[in-house]
């Protein structure tokens, strides 16, 4: 057989890779990944420069936390360093089966499912309860990670304006009776943006439509209400029927679930691939996350320091109140994020450049996360230096 092509394709594979590395550098959106030793829960080492990191998810600075690592260092004595196989292989250890009863009434759910990560537990969820016919309505500022499961579910997938009600409604109008079943899909807390999603109309709206809320709070578990989570800012608390988490920002550890009724949970562990084709979490991480929820909901005040850190911050540089550890310094360019994020580097700030498709284009940014940890002179510092540039930058409202 003849060839059509001159070069083997591995020569093609990486020319194409190439060129497509040359257009990222041209339009200033190439990742780098570097070697970041970190000291302690705010201080990291990068290329032999000490930085002060304002740009982790470790919102409480439990993955130093003695207690947490004293946790996982039992747990892997006692089970191993990994898991070995699917749960429904080899069956769970046991600390599997405690966190999950453990997030579920942490949460106020029936049951609860973990998962290897919460991108995977995004990437199960839709999937195994909807399908071709059905429709998926998601808030355009979503996490990548709920759009990419809405795309695996073969929905028809459907955006609306970000936290507008209004479009929401207008878009269940026009499209519930005509698909069999349907989703919302929101954040509880935007990662990029800190704001909340509001819940109680979204909830409101679901019910009359008969729509089934899918709201991911991983920013929210541990630092909102008092810990509990985007739903408890509202009184009452605004209860998704499907409540999606992670353990790797606040809890300090590395893993996902679902909080929802027992019948769902019982037909994800059916299902859901993510969980069945996927090796379950190591049991350190699991340990670990366990002792994240002791100190969580034995101290109120570490869980409420982040945020009333972002509001110090916020207050001294000129910017609107947050209601979250996170606050965006929305510059515009992907070109000015770099330029503001190596001048904060310079000052010894690791803030990361966000630019897209991790935000909308145009509004490449800033984003500014406060850790328990954090010293209240080294947030004066930081906003001082943010508060200098005010002419030039467009805050999140």
């Amino acid at each position: 057989m003849t060839s059509r092509h001159t070069l083997p394709a591995s020569a093609t594979l990486d020319a194409f890779a190439a060129t497509k590395l040359a257009g990222l550098e041209r339009s200033q959106l190439r990742r780098r990944i570097v070697v970041s030793d970190g000291i302690d829960a705010v201080r990291v080492e990068q290329d032999g420069q000490m930085l002060l990191n304002f740009c982790s998810n470790d919102y409480l600075g439990l993955t130093r936390h003695p207690d947490m690592i004293a946790a996982a260092q039992a747990a892997t004595a006692r089970y191993g360093t990994g898991s070995g196989a699917s749960r429904l292989v080899t069956g769970g250890h046991p600390l599997l089966f405690e966190l999950e009863a453990r997030l579920a009434r942490f949460k106020g759910s029936e049951d609860c499912i973990v998962f290897g990560s919460g991108y995977l537990a995004n990437l199960a969820i839709a999937p195994a309860l909807l399908g071709s016919g059905d429709l998926i309505l998601i808030d355009e500022l979503s996490h990548a990670c709920l759009f990419a499961g809405a795309q695996l579910s073969r929905a028809r997938v459907e955006t609306f304006r970000h936290n507008d009600l209004t479009d929401l409604e207008a878009k269940l109008t026009g499209m519930r009776p005509d698909s069999r079943r349907a989703m919302i899909m929101t954040d509880g807390v935007f990662s990029m943006d800190g704001d909340l999603a509001p819940l109680p109309g979204l909830l409101a709206l679901a019910d009359h439509h008969n729509a089934w809320t899918l709201v991911d709070d991983a920013h929210g578990v541990g630092v909102v209400a008092k810990g509990r989570g985007s739903a408890h800012a509202f009184t009452p608390p605004a209860q998704a029927p499907l409540q999606m988490g992670t353990l790797s920002k606040a809890l300090g550890s590395y893993g996902g679930y679902l909080c929802a009724s027992h019948a769902v949970c019982e037909l994800l562990r059916t299902r859901a691939r993510p969980l069945v084709f996927t090796t379950a979490p190591a049991p350190a991480s699991i340990a670990a996350a366990l002792k994240a929820l002791d100190l969580i909901e034995s101290d109120t005040a570490l869980c409420e320091r982040p945020t009333l850190l972002a509001r110090r911050f916020c207050a001294a540089a000129g910017l609107p109140e947050p209601v979250s550890p996170i606050v965006p310094v929305i510059l515009g360019s992907a070109s000015a994020a770099l330029e503001a994020s190596a001048r904060l580097r310079a000052e010894g700030f690791l803030v990361t450049a966000i630019r897209p498709p991790t935000v909308p284009r145009g509004t490449a940014r800033l984003r500014i996360t406060f850790s328990a940890a954090h010293e209240e002179a080294d947030i004066d510092r930081l906003a001082s230096l943010v508060a200098a540039w005010a002419p030039s930058i467009e805050a999140a409202e």
